[in-house]
């Protein structure tokens, strides 16, 4: 099989990424040879390898779609810091690109950049939308409250809340909303007292 008929396959697998055991199985050659096809396509630039054995189809990619294809097949959306600047409510630009994830919780590093993915439980993955470019985005309110609910986690990446400036549009209502689904009365109670303080932070301002 050439390479051009293997790629022909591997576009009809119709994914976002996918890894060089996929392909092995699909082309129903070794690993080793699944591999080094793909390293040839991807030197012709038809692929592109995102991180070791994950690769997905064409040029690089929006950066913020990284997320994404790092995860697949679990869902996921750009939250967290990355998309509080979407939203213009941080102005720090996030040198890493965050993203919650009904996967495995890690960080991918990539070369168009690196990916911070964390695990939320299934009853609180959602309030996202899709943009133009088909990135999966939290809603600025979706997005502070996945900061809140995981800011006590053993990695202490979140426990400090950005600066963040509060447009008059803020639906405060849609995280308490958001905070009555959590399954854990403790992890319930941080989240309202984190948000009561914020509400009320702002409201001096």
């Amino acid at each position: 099989m050439n390479q051009t008929e293997a790629l022909q396959r591997i576009q009809k697998l119709g994914v976002p990424s996918f890894e060089t055991r996929d392909v092995s199985a699909l082309l129903r050659v070794t690993p080793v040879n699944a591999s080094v096809l793909l390293s040839r396509l991807a030197a012709r630039n038809f692929v592109r390898r995102l991180a070791r054995g994950r690769w997905s189809i064409g040029a690089q990619p929006n950066r913020e779609q990284l997320a994404e294809q790092v995860a697949a097949p679990s869902p996921t959306y750009i939250s967290l810091q990355s998309a509080l600047f979407r939203h213009g409510l941080v102005e720090q630009i996030p040198e890493v690109i965050y993203a919650v994830t009904l996967g495995r919780a890690r960080r991918v590093r990539t070369p168009a950049g690196t990916v911070s993915l964390h695990r939320m439980p299934p009853q609180l993955f959602g309030g996202f939308e899709t943009a133009n470019d088909g990135t999966k985005v939290a809603t600025a309110e979706k997005a502070l409250f996945d900061l809140l609910y995981l800011s006590p986690t053993r990695t202490r990446l979140f426990v400090h809340v950005p600066e963040i400036e509060f447009p008059k549009s803020f639906r405060w209502g849609e995280i308490a909303r958001w905070s009555k689904t959590i399954a854990g009365k403790s992890r319930r109670a941080f989240v309202e007292e984190k948000l009561a303080m914020l509400r009320s932070h702002q409201a001096r301002d």
